[in-house]
């Protein structure tokens, strides 16, 4: 069982299906002393998947310092992807430490933490937190064969039995992909893979609530982040609770779920070793945390219906908030629970962005990890044309998740000629993820009725002007650079955690977030684009039948 929440918790830690006091639909409003509300700071927390980035963000949204920390990955055989949650906790610890030694922010004025983590990882702890395997994280494919079993029949469509969808689309808005990267996955395969893991396990965290438990000691999670288990019903936003009858379908201790907590819950204050080791006061509050997606919304200023964030980090997605709970199955995408109380997020995920950049960073050789490496790609894809000379880029490295869910399909370079240099290939590269977005935006503009209008574009990639400008021509509509996009995430959790101590309204969120720069399309070059568009959904359909010919021949 989890530890009790301790004063200042959120008072409803409740087992998922019990009767309890619904939370409440909007945050509080902001507390008495609205001028002194700037010099209340956070600690925000983003979590990712090659970085913990740590700032101190004011309660308006000023970021006042950073600190940026590498992590890494360990790829297995058999598709597996994993982290060490100690070497997050260091990276956390020592980068907290590294903000507050510069100054900027006396540790006194730091009063609370907001969370953000990468999303669909699963770290299986025992009732003290103690992880008892390394954390299996969103790219891990190794739960594909369980989710097939669980998700099959003789009758199907896209590929789940018919029976299967209708006992899990009404209540959680989708079903565990075939990919087996959801977090339900990673529980299905401990369970065949690691029994004595499985056995041993008290709960199945999420790693945005494993930082939670961490600094608080209270293991709960929150309607946002539970979501990609695919085990709540998430009709009643006012009450999310796991659905007895999916969680016995998977086949899933139910004690070993973490309770779910309003979205928006203050945890408690940090315990007395967290503290000293984070070099904070005792008093300061954390709020539960929320996947990188949830906090993205938030951090690009777009919380309104309708209102769209592109995000370019190592992985991509176009997100808005959305009045309604809904699915589209053969897109991949649906409305899932807001972080934001009483709202949907229309979610999706494209597999590869940044990490295709990247990977042809060491590919060429351009030498640094910093920067400056990045800045000559981007001099090098300035050279080349736009359609890069007709070479196009599919970017599928670990295959995709929106619109169309595919582990086994693979990248490939296409229309490669002796003409070719290597400016075509960084622009191919640039170009091959923005079109690969506008695949994606044709099934969202088709989910929210109409079209888009401007995009907010942040992570790493929306650092790059020449990155931006091709989004713009590519997809046909203006481009939104937020302000320092790689801090979104990390200013995101900071304006929750505000919002859920009484700071601020989160409605206030959009007016907290600059706009460094506009770009907008060129439509001299839609015809191009389109032309391009069409290249690449072909290619899908042809590195499809590739990876099955491969794989059946075992190859």
């Amino acid at each position: 069982m989890p530890a009790a929440p301790r004063r200042g918790a959120a008072a409803s830690v409740r087992p998922d299906w019990c009767p309890g006091a619904p939370p409440p639909a909007t945050y509080p409003g902001p507390s008495p002393g609205g001028a002194l509300a700037d010099e209340r700071y956070i600690l925000a927390i983003d979590l990712g998947t090659s970085a913990v980035k740590l700032a101190l963000v004011s309660a308006r949204g000023r970021i006042a310092a950073f600190e940026s920390r590498p992590l890494e990955v360990r790829l297995l055989d058999g598709g597996g992807a994993e982290q060490d949650p100690a070497a997050w906790w260091a990276a956390i610890r020592d980068g907290t430490r590294a903000l507050l030694a510069t100054g900027t922010v006396p540790a006194a004025d730091v009063r609370a933490v907001g969370i953000g983590a990468q999303w669909s990882g699963t770290v299986p702890v025992d009732a003290s937190g103690t992880p008892l395997h390394p954390a299996i994280v969103w790219m891990d494919a190794r739960g594909a064969p369980m989710v097939r079993e669980l998700t099959g029949g003789p009758v199907r469509l896209a590929g789940y039995g018919i029976d299967k969808l209708l006992a899990w689309l009404p209540p959680t808005g989708g079903i565990p992909q075939h990919g087996g990267k959801d977090a339900i996955a990673h529980v299905l395969w401990l369970k065949r893979a690691r029994p004595d893991v499985y056995a041993a396990a008290t709960r199945f965290l999420e790693p945005a609530d494993w930082l939670g438990a961490r600094l608080t000691g209270v293991q709960a999670t929150t309607p946002a982040t539970i979501t990609l288990h695919w085990l709540t019903d998430n009709r009643d936003l006012a009450r999310v609770r796991y659905h007895p009858g999916l969680v016995a379908r998977a086949g899933v201790d139910p004690a070993k779920l973490p309770p779910i907590l309003p979205a928006a819950s203050v945890l408690g204050p940090l315990l007395p070793e967290m503290a000293r080791a984070l070099g904070l006061g005792p008093d300061v509050q954390v709020v539960a945390g929320a996947p990188d997606l949830q906090v993205a919304a938030v951090g690009a200023g777009g919380i309104g219906p309708g209102e769209p964030h592109v995000s370019l980090g190592t992985s991509s997605w176009l997100c808005c908030h959305v009045p309604r709970k809904k699915t589209d199955l053969l897109r991949n995408m649906a409305a899932l629970p807001s972080a934001i109380p009483g709202r949907y997020l229309l979610v999706n995920e494209q597999e590869s962005a940044g990490i295709c950049l990247e990977w042809l960073r060491d590919l060429l050789g351009v030498g640094g990890a910093g920067p400056a490496a990045f800045a000559e790609l981007d001099r090098l894809a300035a050279a080349a044309p736009p359609g890069a000379g007709g070479v196009r880029f599919a970017p599928w490295l670990n295959g995709e998740r929106s619109p169309v869910a595919d582990h086994a399909v693979r990248a490939a370079f296409l229309h490669l000629g002796l003409a070719a240099g290597r400016e075509h290939l960084c622009r191919a590269v640039l170009e091959g993820v923005a079109l690969n977005t506008r695949w994606l935006l044709e099934g969202v503009e088709r989910f929210v009725g109409g079209p888009l209008g401007p995009l907010r574009a942040i992570g790493g990639g929306a650092r790059s002007t020449i990155w931006c400008q091709v989004y713009a021509d590519v997809l046909q509509r203006p481009i939104l650079q937020v302000e320092e996009p790689v801090r979104a995430n990390a200013r995101g959790a900071a304006l929750l955690a505000a919002a859920a101590l009484g700071w601020i309204r989160i409605d206030d969120a959009p007016g907290l977030v600059p706009v460094a720069r506009r770009f907008d399309p060129d439509p001299a070059l839609g015809r191009l684009y389109a032309s391009a568009a069409r290249d690449l959904a072909r290619a899908f359909e042809e590195a499809r039948r590739r990876a099955r010919r491969i794989d059946g021949s075992g190859g």
